[in-house]
């Protein structure tokens, strides 16, 4: 019985913080005790079968709805989450019923505020797994996202591309790296056995523990998403060119940037996520001087040839990566970062010289966070014009291009290659006169 144990409290642990708004995943999860004990099959476990949970919340909430007499009160969460865990891990990873339904009746039976629900538990699971996935395919995959995600994105992309999105944020991500000398890609291809993509990322199936992999110590590459690698590529940076790069935290971009021989500047308004981008920079081997400071209000000695602006943003695109942010952001929170976007533009366009480039990008599939953000500068900011990114800039993602040439991912795009993170990028250049 104790098999499995730890890594499924921990993921019960870590679903029921994410679900009440205290916490981002990964943080809940290294917060359980059992995290700091286990081995890493056994954490690799708990994060996944956490994730899918999260991924999968609408579909198997409405599954157990079926088979609950009637809701259970609001003073039973935990027994509601250990219900939850429990049923994904039946129909989404394909547990054994007799471990799933075992191991979450005694979970249940460990804590004083759930032990009464242990009957409960042990009867609906049972009758989940007779119903099993089949039933739950049946149900709208759109019910995993929040009501007002759902809608959103219904009304911005149309109710049949916002249940592709939905589907597509229901997978596992690979992992993506970022090559330090592009050169070098079909090496570290055939090293890590892994795909080049059409746009320079090499994909490999699976994450699991990066530091153990070849080339990492050595700081041949980082892990990027192959989306989020595309605003610093659109930039085109030169050897030799002066280039900020603002909200720079983890440094993905900053790398990249750096590899190109530009003389980087890497600001971000957080010390501690700035640490980061400096352990990078040093793993690594590339330069870029390290600013802390709010991009908003900071003045350059002398302005940039080319300007990076990774603005905060509700990080929509993310989902399949980070499941957590659905509970966290909010319809608010898309107005609230609203005015920090328009000033971090406009601070960097006092910081850029006329004839420089600004490449703009978020990581949300929310229009006020991408193709609003991008008219809102325009009518501003006379001194700003929109530089067109053409298709063949994008190899294999030329559906990516805007009639503008703005650049608009969805997760659902490279299907058949396991997915990209949603993004909204846009290519500005400051008039000379």
């Amino acid at each position: 019985m104790s098999e499995g144990l730890e890594a499924r409290r921990a993921a019960i642990a870590a679903v029921h913080a994410v679900m009440a708004g205290k916490s981002a995943l990964d943080g809940a999860l290294n917060n359980t005790p059992e995290m700091r004990v286990m081995e890493a099959r056994d954490r690799a476990f708990a994060r996944q079968l956490a994730a899918t949970t999260l991924r999968r919340a609408g579909q198997t909430e409405a599954l157990l709805a079926r088979f609950l007499n009637r809701p259970l009160p609001d003073n039973a969460a935990l027994g509601r989450t250990i219900l939850l865990v429990g049923a994904a891990q039946m129909l989404w990873l394909g547990t054994p019923a007799h471990a799933a339904v075992s191991s979450s009746v005694a979970i249940a039976k460990e804590n004083k505020a759930t032990e009464r629900l242990a009957g409960l538990v042990n009867a609906v699971l049972r009758k989940v797994a007779r119903a099993g996935r089949t039933d739950a395919d049946r149900i709208p995959v759109v019910l995993n996202l929040p009501a007002w995600l759902r809608e959103s994105w219904t009304k911005a992309y149309g109710g049949k591309r916002a249940a592709a999105i939905a589907e597509a944020v229901t997978r596992d991500p690979p992992l993506d790296l970022t090559v330090k000398n592009p050169a070098d890609a079909e090496k570290w291809a055939e090293a890590l056995e892994a795909k080049v993509l059409s746009t320079g990322t090499l994909r490999k199936a699976g994450i699991g523990d990066i530091t153990a992999l070849p080339g990492y110590a050595e700081g041949e590459w980082w892990a990027q998403d192959a989306g989020a690698a595309l605003p610093a590529l659109l930039l085109g940076a030169k050897t030799g060119e002066r280039v900020l790069d603002l909200c720079a935290a983890p440094g993905g971009k900053t790398m990249q940037l750096a590899a190109t021989g530009a003389s980087v500047t890497a600001l971000d308004a957080s010390p501690k996520r700035l640490k980061r981008v400096e352990e990078n920079l040093a793993r690594t081997g590339l330069k870029a001087e390290c600013v802390a400071a709010d991009g908003r209000n900071w003045t350059a000695p002398q302005p940039f040839d080319a300007i990076l602006v990774d603005a905060p943003c509700t990080s929509t695109g993310t989902l399949r990566r980070r499941p957590d942010v659905a509970y966290a952001k909010s319809p608010e929170d898309v107005a609230s970062l609203a005015s920090i976007q328009d000033d971090l533009v406009k601070a960097a366009f006092a910081n850029l010289k006329p004839g420089g480039r600004m490449v703009i990008c978020t990581c949300s599939l929310q229009p006020e966070e991408g193709e609003l953000w991008l008219k809102r500068i325009l009518a501003v900011e006379p001194g700003l014009k929109l530089d067109p990114v053409k298709p063949e800039e994008l190899p294999g993602l030329r559906e990516a291009v805007e009639k503008d040439g703005s650049v608009r991912l969805t997760p659902e795009m490279w299907a058949n290659r396991n997915g990209i993170d949603g993004f909204f990028i846009a290519r500005l250049i400051r008039r000379k006169a």
